[in-house]
């Protein structure tokens, strides 16, 4: 609901500045709210992920331990590509195409580059198997998201203003989702060997439960308000 919104901003170039700082202000602390315990969950639970989804028949659990990887990987730039997107709908609502274009290119040719070292010489350097090129993919794709992010903040910020999400806000998040899989993880360890659906089941329910609860008692209020309304459409 955001980003159609960051499209329809009008105005002179002071109003569309302010109402744009604001909404870009709600929306990246709303995406790094869900996006950063997903990272955290795809790095230390990944393979109760993979397995839940896909651990049957010949799938075995070493192939749900390679899917691990790459979700890890994947992690490394998964909020600054989410909130990347967020900044180049910004840009558009200022009529300016171009610079997320050039930001993308960027990125692109740096996927390029990076994922090619990361995929092919990288394993031999580390003295891994070849297969494993598939999770330097996915980290070089998003170490360059942070690369196209780093872009796309500094070229809004020199347009309409600095757009902080808050070093606080995004440790509160980082703790909560690195505390609450913690515990996920000693959960996983003490099943022992059960279905992966129900791994899961007991695993992931109570991460999610824990750090929706940590960040509400850390006050973060979009913990908050993401309750409110799930116990509002509970309600009869």
């Amino acid at each position: 609901a955001e980003l159609p919104a960051m499209s329809s901003v009008t105005g002179s170039a002071e109003q569309v500045a302010g109402v744009l700082r604001a909404r870009l202000g709600r929306g990246l602390r709303r995406i790094s709210f869900l996006v950063v315990p997903s990272a955290v969950a795809f790095v230390v639970l990944g393979d109760v992920v993979a397995a839940a989804l896909f651990q049957t028949g010949r799938f075995t659990h070493a192939d749900s331990l390679y899917v691990w990887g790459i979700l890890a990987g994947s992690a490394v730039g998964l909020l600054a590509s989410t909130l990347g997107r967020l900044y180049s709908s910004a840009f558009y609502a200022l009529r300016d195409t171009r610079t997320p274009l050039r930001y993308a290119i960027v990125r692109v040719v740096l996927t390029t580059g990076l994922g090619v070292f990361f995929a092919i010489p990288l394993p031999h350097l580390l003295g891994i198997e070849t297969r494993w090129g598939a999770a330097g993919l996915t980290a070089s794709a998003g170490i360059a998201g942070w690369v196209e992010f780093a872009l796309l903040r500094r070229g809004l910020g020199s347009r309409v203003g600095p757009t902080p999400i808050g070093t606080g806000y995004l440790a509160r998040l980082w703790l909560a989702a690195g505390v609450a899989a913690a515990a996920g993880w000693g959960i996983k360890l003490a099943l022992g060997a059960m279905h992966p659906i129900e791994v899961a089941a007991f695993t992931l329910v109570p991460y999610g439960a824990l750090y929706f609860a940590l960040t509400a008692t850390m006050g973060v209020g979009e913990s908050r308000e993401t309750l409110a309304r799930v116990f509002r459409r509970g309600a009869p």
